[in-house]
């Protein structure tokens, strides 16, 4: 954690400009000046943040604010520069409506407490919004019962399809304790699939491939958490309630008229 010498350091630049307001433009040029001077300048410098501290709490909220537009910036590049992957790489599950005006891409793990509670918010905005396509891409990170989750579904979709995909989905989102060959199964044969071509696929080429690509783009994107979410061109990172998705849908159709 920083501490108060760091962040009075840090911001000692806004208490420079706010004093710089009393003194002569030539008495900032600390180059032109001897060490006594930057020595008497330090002092006033120093002085100045005592006797007003406040300057400093106002540049932090200045610099995170400037960080927070930096960032969404940084984010709205990687968007673009990715979004062939993002929104068309032929492999991740699409749902939906896959002609929406507007694509909800959604990175998770099915360990992870933030994507299940995400779940239903992603269905609500799904039924009360017949114009957005949701893909979802595996990115299992939280372990190795994550990877076996995220296999398991993936090889689902390779020999079942999609909607065995999506069924398979659901049911691991909202499945207690940790997985295994044997509760996969159990789970598998009470939707009747076809158990054994499914676990027999989870260790295949393709389906290591499909983890691969994702944490590659993943990690092209600096995307490190679960849930991630991409509405539109914007990148969010983190949990995000039905409002607030429903707010940025609508922000994203008005900005593309």
């Amino acid at each position: 954690m920083t501490s108060l010498a760091q962040t009075v350091k840090r911001f000692s630049a806004s208490a420079v400009t706010a004093l710089a307001l009393t003194l002569p433009a030539a008495a900032l040029d600390l180059g032109a000046m001897t060490a006594d001077e930057q020595a008497e300048f330090g002092e006033q410098v120093r002085a100045f943040l005592l006797e007003n501290p406040q300057v400093i709490l106002e540049a932090i909220d200045i610099l995170e604010q400037r960080n927070a537009v930096a960032e969404a910036e940084r984010d709205k590049s990687l968007v673009q520069h990715n979004l062939a992957a993002l929104v068309d790489d032929g492999y991740s599950w699409v749902g939906g409506n896959p002609e929406g005006d507007i694509t909800v891409v959604e990175f998770m793990d099915y360990r992870c407490g933030f994507c299940r509670r995400a779940k239903p918010e992603v269905e609500q905005l799904l039924a009360q919004d017949g114009n957005i396509r949701l893909i979802i891409k595996e990115l299992p990170i939280l372990g190795e019962s994550s990877v076996v989750a995220s296999r398991f579904a993936i090889a689902a979709k390779h020999i079942e399809g999609p909607e065995a995909y999506k069924t398979i989905h659901d049911a691991l989102m909202e499945m207690p304790g940790e997985p295994n060959e044997i509760i996969l199964s159990r789970l598998s044969d009470s939707f009747g699939f076809d158990t054994a071509k499914i676990l027999e696929g989870m260790n295949t080429e393709a389906v290591t491939s499909e983890l691969r690509r994702t944490r590659q783009l993943a990690s092209n994107m600096s995307i490190g958490g679960t849930p991630t979410f991409i509405l539109g061109d914007e990148l969010v990172r983190g949990y995000l309630p039905f409002d607030q998705m429903k707010t940025m849908i609508q922000e994203q159709r008005a900005e593309n008229g």
